[in-house]
């Protein structure tokens, strides 16, 4: 989806992630680029976009891997999944990031 608007299905990636979670000794492992739009676009964001569909959500996401990394992300508050996540980011990225994430999750 890009926000509220559905571009396509899920196809078996939900199952394909609640199947390997369930498993003994599986693992969820997202695999992505760090950035889009020829790399002036980090895909790893502070939030959101309101109305955004989550197809795998966090309660069954274990490992997020980037050129930059693997984010073990499974079993951790949200403040330390996105210091995981700020880790793997493109490195032209992770200051904002870092900022951002300081606002959301630090008192």
């Amino acid at each position: 989806s890009i926000g509220p608007r559905v571009i396509s299905g899920a196809g078996g990636q939900t199952a394909f992630a609640i199947g390997s979670f369930l498993s003994n000794g599986g693992r969820g492992i997202t695999v992505m680029t760090s950035t889009t739009g020829g790399g002036k676009v980090s895909r790893i964001v502070p939030m959101l976009a309101e109305g955004t569909i989550v197809t795998v959500p966090r309660t069954i996401s274990d490992y997020v891997i980037t050129e930059y990394g693997i984010a073990h992300i499974k079993g951790k508050t949200q403040r330390q999944r996105a210091l995981e996540l700020i880790g793997i980011a493109h490195p032209d990225f992770r200051a904002e990031l870092k900022k951002e994430a300081e606002k959301l999750y630090w008192p």
